[in-house]
């Protein structure tokens, strides 16, 4: 599916601050009792991640690296390939307001799960769709969530959803500056964009 790793990567992660710089959460932070979190993939994770950190909810968010073998990989790395990672989001949301069925109705419909390995004009594996689950009891909904959304594409007249689904193997937190980077520059690059279809789970 990806080039094979030719990338060797590092033991010691990349250097960040871990405050979110929009509400001043500590990114690195454990759980709290009342907290989930699922990580996503929509392509250039920029935009995702202020779509994201503006859903009813979402108590912090960060952008990383998962789904591939190279350990703490950089953003020059992971645009090769040739770490197999794609550009993700880490989503912590409060159980009590939201749920994680409302959060991947935000995934579905900012974005286009039918793609493969691009987002728009962004190309590469990079770009891929993505859900890394975090817990078990998480794999059963995403599945349904799936396959509710990939029914409305179908009588859509678009194509079959190449979302990679799986459990997440490692997460690597993405350099300080592209944490929050559309806060930091209001006029940069945002690719995202859905298919216009909605996604009723």
């Amino acid at each position: 599916m990806v080039n094979s790793n030719t990338v060797t990567g590092r033991e010691n992660a990349l250097d960040i601050s871990g405050i979110h710089a929009v509400n001043q959460e500590n990114m690195k932070r454990p759980l709290h009792d009342h907290e989930e979190n699922i990580v996503l993939g929509m392509g250039c994770f920029w935009g995702a991640e202020r779509k994201l950190w503006n859903t009813k909810g979402v108590v912090v968010t960060s952008v990383g690296y998962a789904g591939g073998v190279t350990k703490n990989p950089t953003y020059e790395e992971t645009c090769t390939g040739e770490t197999q990672h794609a550009e993700v989001v880490s989503v912590t949301f409060d159980t009590r307001v939201t749920d994680l069925a409302s959060i991947l109705t935000v995934f579905w419909e900012n974005h286009d799960p039918t793609q493969g390995m691009r987002q728009g004009n962004d190309i590469g594996s990079q770009y891929r769709s993505a859900i890394y689950t975090t817990q078990p009891n998480q794999q059963d909904i995403v599945h349904a969530s799936l396959a509710a959304y990939q029914e409305k594409l179908t009588a859509a007249g678009l194509g079959k959803i190449t979302t990679e689904c799986a459990a997440l193997s490692d997460y690597y937190f993405a350099e300080e500056y592209h944490q929050q980077y559309l806060h930091k520059n209001p006029d940069g690059y945002c690719g995202l964009k859905g298919t216009g279809v909605t996604c009723a789970i």
